[in-house]
């Protein structure tokens, strides 16, 4: 595949791309971009909450983010490299993780946390990083064998299949169905033929009379987004007052602290539904300066992965930077009632410990990818180059 061949080029022929801004200019614009989003989420946050529930949330997210900054400073320090190697071990962590989530307490009928001295960690979000580096490394490694089925395909539905059936046995179809769309998207850098990737979505009609005619509760959730007007005092109740606080902002909003909707209507109002706030405080310009925001993150995390010396880390920066957008994608189209309402925080400005320093921390590992690639060393010995390019144009013609 074309797109194959020319990251392979990329990544081995230096001298080409020598004319090319620095990886650490991509890393400084995404850094900078990143520590803006998670003070305006901080912002937002106490904005959002504080009439409620005083500075507590905004105290509990300042410690999750100081968290994960010193997490991400770890990531830089230790390298990519030397995590990616025990991606299987962290993966194995993440399924016990899960399983004790499970047998846990639900929380609106979902079995996401696990609740430690006050606070919930949920092990889903660790997971997405813990799935993304297991596939780098393993497409990386097994690249001239991928796209066989005993050596290549099997292992990947088999660890793929494990940690995405671990999450929905936890109730938690949004997430879910954002790691399988990453898992896609990673396959398909990878160069996985396509009639195996087809694959994939030939299973969305079984998925759908699933949740039709077992599960008619989640169903009626999932469709109410379609006309939320008709179901406002029921399952289009959270959506239709997020519509409500959109269109009270209009252009500038009502102003900053002065939102009517975070007061005991907008249900999440500090989650996952926290840019609706945004739309009415600040209005609809702050929110398309936030997808600015999203977009500059995206176009950095790709700038980083295409110009990574190496397989791996292209395959980890493409898997990273996908799995925020998408975030970012599905957040955005929810609260606007593009999409069906399902769980998925906005990235770096949604309250939530665990999503945030999993943002975090997938930023560090973008540091890391350009900082090896900017050091101007060689990453793997000529022969190991060349075996790359063979598996780049044999593996998946």
């Amino acid at each position: 595949m074309a797109h194959i061949r020319f990251a392979s080029q990329v990544i081995l022929n230096e001298d080409e791309t020598s004319h090319w801004p620095h990886p650490g200019t991509a890393a400084l614009i995404l850094s900078i971009t990143v520590l803006s989003m998670i003070l305006f989420g901080l912002a937002m946050l106490y904005s959002t909450s504080s009439g409620l529930s005083g500075a507590t949330l905004f105290r509990k997210q300042m410690i999750w983010a100081s968290a994960g900054v010193f997490g991400a400073m770890g990531i830089y320090m230790v390298g990519y490299r030397n995590i990616i190697k025990y991606s299987i071990l962290i993966i194995a962590a993440c399924a016990v993780l899960l399983l004790i989530a499970r047998f846990g307490k639900p929380i609106n009928g979902a079995y996401r946390w696990i609740q430690i001295y006050g606070y919930s960690i949920q092990p889903s979000e660790f997971a997405k990083i813990a799935l993304v580096l297991f596939l780098a490394s393993f497409c990386s490694a097994r690249q001239r064998f991928l796209n066989t089925i005993p050596h290549g395909i099997i292992p990947i539905c088999l660890v793929s299949g494990l940690v995405c059936g671990l999450i929905l046995l936890g109730k938690d179809l949004g997430t879910t169905f954002l790691l399988a769309t990453t898992v896609w998207f990673m396959l398909f850098i990878a160069g996985i033929r396509l009639a195996y990737l087809l694959l994939a979505p030939a299973l969305i009609p079984f998925v759908v009379i699933y949740l039709k005619y077992m599960d008619p509760e989640r169903w009626s959730r999932i469709t109410s987004f379609m006309d939320p007007e008709s179901v406002a005092k029921d399952s289009g109740y959270q959506l239709w007052n997020s519509l409500m606080a959109l269109g009270s902002g209009f252009w500038s909003g009502l102003g900053f602290t002065q939102s009517r909707l975070k007061w005991n209507y907008l249900p999440e109002a500090h989650t996952d539904f926290i840019l609706s706030i945004v739309g009415e405080e600040l209005g609809f310009i702050a929110l398309l300066l936030v997808m600015f925001g999203y977009i500059i993150i995206m176009l950095s995390a790709v700038y980083i992965s295409i110009m990574s010396k190496d397989r791996q880390g292209m395959l980890l920066g493409f898997g990273i930077s996908s799995m925020l957008t998408m975030q970012a994608i599905i957040n955005i189209g929810v609260i606007t009632g593009s999409f069906p309402t399902k769980g998925i925080p906005a990235p770096f400005i949604s309250y939530g410990g665990s999503n945030l320093i999993m943002c975090i921390l997938c930023t560090g590992l973008l540091l890391s990818i350009a900082m090896d690639s900017g050091t101007g060393q060689e990453t793997a010995p000529p022969e190991g180059q060349l075996s790359k390019i063979s598996g780049a144009k044999t593996g998946v013609q």
